[in-house]
């Protein structure tokens, strides 16, 4: 695995919840991940509804959900998933 897609939930409860910040991802990814990471928004990943607006914000690496998403947290899985697919 050469890239690793992180898609940022931009509905409501995860902008409040300080999501719209994970939009800066590429820039708060230590060196040796920048440019493996194809990152994209959503208007809402319904996640909410399922997982509870309290967990936001949300966000999916590579298909996975992620509740209580924080820059620290993508990157450890996006570290775990490039390592696992090498």
């Amino acid at each position: 695995m050469d890239t690793v897609t992180v898609t940022i939930c931009a509905g409501t409860a995860c902008v409040v919840m300080d999501g719209s910040r994970l939009m800066l991802l590429e820039e708060q990814l230590p060196p040796h991940l920048k440019g493996r990471v194809k990152l994209r928004g959503e208007r809402c990943l319904e996640l909410c509804h399922r997982q509870g607006a309290a967990l936001a914000p949300h966000v999916l690496v590579q298909g996975e959900p992620m509740d209580q998403a924080s820059f620290e947290r993508i990157a450890a899985r996006i570290e775990a998933l490039l390592a696992a697919g090498s």
